[in-house]
């Protein structure tokens, strides 16, 4: 993915538990709660800075975390104009997911065909 990939829109749907972002390519992810927090990008939940990628890693998309506060969005943030942090009920807030992370993550079946 080398042209920047940015967001028309976002939404998110609390009762459902999805996130989703319309690309500025027309591209539309659904993102569950669930699936964005197992794919957290900040140093604590990756171990470490030395874990920690600039891609998801596959791994995540085979984690299933309960419904808890640890998946269910208080608020969500931009940061500057690359990215979203996301403040989980539980308090944790620590994760930048930039545009191209996002996009990486899409669990859509024509983005994980790609990979």
């Amino acid at each position: 993915m080398n042209t920047p990939i940015t967001p028309k829109s976002i939404t998110a749907d609390r009762q459902a538990g999805i996130l989703t972002i319309q690309w500025a390519d027309s591209h539309l992810s659904r993102y569950p709660f669930e699936l964005l927090r197992a794919a957290c990008p900040c140093a604590e939940c990756r171990g470490g800075h030395e874990n920690m990628r600039t891609e998801p890693d596959p791994a995540v998309f085979s984690v299933h975390l309960p419904k808890s506060p640890a998946t269910q969005i208080r608020n969500i943030e931009a940061v500057g104009s690359y990215a979203l942090t996301i403040e989980w009920e539980d308090g944790h807030h620590f994760g930048i997911y930039n545009w191209r992370y996002l996009r990486l993550l899409c669990p859509c079946a024509k983005c994980r065909s790609n990979k």
